[in-house]
């Protein structure tokens, strides 16, 4: 691979990363995408999980980026409805947030703002007659409901990734790029494999780094447009399900702010997320006390389940790269991306991918591509918004139609197994179940949510090379295993890898 020379260069695998690599390969374009560590390794497996539009930016006037992220959500529910599924959210009306005029106002923009096929509309909830009032406080005598979307986010960037790949795109996982230099009309990018030094060569760069961008952006001789963000940690922890909590809930703070509680993975709630400005991504990948007691403590204004630190299972954060508008709260720095064009005449293009959401990396993508279409002119068309991601091609029988011919063929399996690889990998469960016949020819369980049969697809499908790959991004198999017992089956999981059971340096 060394010198060879391709037509587009992306540095990131994350969401925006993946998703311009696939768009890029899918026009025609000759494309390589390198990954300094596992494919979704930073903000991208560390989000609230949700695709959605993002109702308090209405607050703030961000109603582009809210129109944008809204007709999105309809998009990838088709293009993935293995990953992405409606999910009713509840806000509680309580004394002293924001009026219920403006809620109902802003619920029926909301509506409004793009076109729904696939998601209900907003309503008021009676929570002393709906089931949603249960795990609530008795004060919590009324409120709203609204629809958004639930994502496996790490998930989406595999299936993007795989998307890219299967479109002829290369992708280098492990391989961060150490330099990279412009040679005329061409870029020369050096980047450390782990069988060595590659340098290929591009006519035109994407810097998606997400948190990295500046440092990527640093690598380059012309260090006076290295772009200047805003880094936000955004904290989340798990508890076991609250009793009755089946819906979302959007909690409001006495802050201004908001916190979601989800359900997530059957037996858990997910409760987030923060803002609190950190100096270095080094900074934003571990939750702090404070962010964790500042979630309980909303948690325990609505919820009449207490809830305590013993009770936090997992707990994870996440750096978001948003765009620095001088904006003083971190919570109301806006949520919309900038990309950025440098190229000086007869030069090659670089392009600075920065801040954005998962709900829009697909038209953040098309908007990469449309800043690059002078230097490809020859380059297809638009094409994502009609192409399922691999795994969400199941036909005019839905998700559910294929979960039952599934059922049908693999009638030895137990549909519990064959509900969680449906959901997981789509109509890829097929190339995980092979020839099986029966649960015991997945080879042994580990814990109650992995097979080895996964383990290895992962391994040859997927880019996973470690323990975390397997048990903390590709699924979240490890949430379901006692404390106790992680250590063994992450060291079963590695061994079946062939690697060690900790994340590569």
């Amino acid at each position: 691979m060394s010198d060879a020379l391709f037509d587009l260069a992306v540095i990131g695998g994350g969401i925006n990363g993946a998703g311009i690599a696939a768009d890029a390969a899918g026009r025609g374009l000759k494309v390589v995408l390198f990954e300094k560590g596992d494919l979704a390794g930073g903000t991208s497996s560390a989000s609230s999980k949700l695709i959605h539009g993002g109702l308090r930016y209405l607050e703030h006037w961000e109603f582009r980026l809210v129109r944008e992220a809204l007709a999105e959500r309809e998009v990838l529910l088709q293009r993935a409805p293995h990953l992405i599924w409606p999910l009713r959210f509840v806000i509680p009306h309580a004394r002293g947030m924001r009026p219920r005029a403006l809620l109902r106002i802003g619920l029926a923009l909301y509506d409004r703002l793009a076109a729904r096929r696939l998601i209900p509309a907003s309503g008021e909830l009676d929570l002393t007659r709906d089931p949603a009032g249960r795990p609530l406080r008795p004060e919590m005598h009324s409120g709203f409901s609204y629809y958004d979307c639930w994502a496996d986010d790490a998930r989406l960037v595999i299936a993007a990734a795989l998307d890219a790949r299967e479109r002829g795109a290369s992708i280098r996982t492990r391989t961060p790029v150490t330099q990279i230099a412009r040679v005329g009309d061409e870029w020369r990018v050096t980047a450390s494999s782990p069988v060595g030094v590659v340098t290929v060569r591009a006519r035109a760069l994407v810097n998606a780094a997400g948190p990295w961008c500046a440092e990527v952006a640093g690598l380059e001789a012309a260090q006076d447009r290295v772009p200047k963000l805003r880094l936000v940690r955004g904290s989340h922890i798990v508890v076991p399900r609250i009793a009755g909590a089946d819906d979302a809930y959007l909690l409001q703070n006495g802050d201004g702010r908001v916190v979601f509680a989800l359900p997530f993975e059957q037996r858990f709630t997910l409760i987030g997320t923060t803002d609190v400005s950190v100096s270095t991504p080094d900074d934003g990948f571990l939750t702090s006390a404070e962010e964790e007691d500042y979630l309980l403590a909303a948690a325990a204004r609505f919820f009449a389940q207490p809830l305590a630190r013993d009770d936090i299972v997992w707990r994870f954060a996440g750096v978001r790269p948003l765009v620095d508008d001088g904006t003083a709260k971190a919570s109301a720095v806006s949520r919309d991306y900038r990309l950025d064009l440098i190229q000086p005449p007869g030069g090659a293009p670089l392009v600075n991918v920065i801040g954005g959401k998962i709900t829009t990396f697909r038209r953040l993508a098309e908007a990469v591509l449309a800043r690059l279409a002078p230097t490809f002119p020859g380059m297809g068309p638009a094409w994502t918004a009609q192409a399922p991601l691999p795994g969400g091609d199941f036909g005019p029988g839905g998700v559910a139609g294929y979960r039952q011919a599934l059922l049908r063929r693999y009638s030895g399996i137990s549909p519990d197994t064959l509900g969680r690889l449906v959901q997981r990998y789509g109509t890829r469960a097929d190339l995980v179940l092979g020839g099986a016949q029966s649960d015991g020819d997945l080879g042994p369980a580990i814990g109650s949510a992995l097979t080895a049969a996964e383990v290895l697809y992962l391994r040859d499908h997927e880019w996973a090379l470690t323990a975390d790959d397997v048990l903390w991004r590709r699924t979240k198999a490890g949430l379901h295993i006692a404390p106790t017992q992680r250590a063994a089956c992450a060291d079963h999981v590695a061994a079946l890898l062939g690697s060690s059971g900790a994340d590569a340096p």
